[in-house]
């Protein structure tokens, strides 16, 4: 008998999500992944499920629109795991994580619940600026309801996706590397965090049967991925053999740059703002409460930040 937990993938066609699918099935977990209607005639996402369920996910029809469906989804597993789209500032995902919620603390089984977070721990991100405090804040109503709510639960803070961050050696616009010019935000040296996505998937599914990480956050900081942006692009000119000019653009020139921007682009210079010029992932200490998902699992090779530019080279 499969003595792992039943894990119900909430979001499983999305960008975490699939990977999240993916690492359930890999570390032999009965995986449930939630079809919803609501997600309309999207022909990809439904070969993406269906190509789960030939791998031997279940797919669990349920709406958020349909309480008791729901309740029934819900019923059928031990740990639900959500990774609703994370579109910067969305009140919907909001409205649909609050459900998700109500349901799970109706159906009163669920052994441990990991909402949908993954980026910057929204607790220590309560002081950012507007607009992309947002972001945080959400996530706090969030957790104020799990926690309000009696449910077991563990938080992720995944850092910076890599696919977001490090593949466009951190240029906002783009998701490629930069080919002659680069900007650097202030002196470069500030250390952030980058994290495979796929690795991202790996820890989470790790977690949800280990009892050390039970009502806690749990922050993935591989040792070799903390770097700098000049560090970042010195791998890069190594790779390709090739140095790139420079040029610095300094805080309040950045914030700047808001002007004129759509909604989206402010909550993503704030975000990197915070990142770049505070040093918000890598300015505090793992304490109480909190544990770090590489010394959990040391015997897991993550990515490695130069491994993951080669693929772009």
């Amino acid at each position: 008998m499969n003595s792992k937990s039943r894990i119900l993938v909430v979001g499983g066609s999305g960008y975490i999500g699939k990977r999240l699918v993916k690492a359930s099935l890999a570390e032999g977990h009965p995986t449930y992944v939630l079809q919803r209607p609501e997600k309309g005639l999207d022909i990809d996402k439904l070969q993406l499920l269906l190509s789960f369920k030939k791998q031997g996910a279940r797919l669990v029809e349920a709406s958020f629109d349909d309480h008791h469906s729901l309740l029934d989804a819900i019923r059928q597993v031990d740990v639900v795991v959500s990774a609703i789209s994370g579109v910067h500032f969305r009140s919907h995902n909001l409205l649909v994580q609050l459900k998700l919620v109500d349901a799970i603390k109706e159906a009163g089984n669920i052994k441990r619940f990991i909402p949908s977070e993954f980026g910057m721990d929204p607790f220590r991100m309560q002081n950012s600026l507007e607009p992309g405090r947002v972001t945080f804040d959400e996530k706090m109503v969030v957790r104020k309801a799990i926690e309000d709510a009696a449910i077991p639960c563990t938080y992720i803070s995944a850092n910076c996706f890599a696919g977001y961050f490090a593949g466009n050696l951190s240029q906002m616009g783009t998701l490629i590397p930069p080919k002659d010019k680069v900007l650097v935000y202030g002196d470069g040296n500030t250390k952030a965090i980058y994290v495979d996505e796929d690795d991202v998937a790996t820890y989470t599914i790790k977690i949800v049967d280990d009892p050390r990480t039970l009502n806690k956050t749990v922050y993935i900081r591989p040792p070799e991925n903390i770097i700098s942006q000049r560090e970042m692009i010195s791998i890069w000119e190594e790779l390709t053999g090739k140095k790139l000019s420079k040029t610095t653009i300094y805080a309040e020139e950045f914030l700047a740059s808001m002007k004129g921007m759509d909604y989206a682009g402010q909550v993503g210079v704030c975000h990197f703002y915070h990142i770049y010029y505070e040093g918000c992932l890598t300015n505090f200490e793992i304490g109480e409460g909190e544990e770090e998902a590489s010394k959990l699992y040391p015997e897991f090779k993550y990515t490695r930040v130069h491994e993951y530019l080669k693929i772009y080279v």
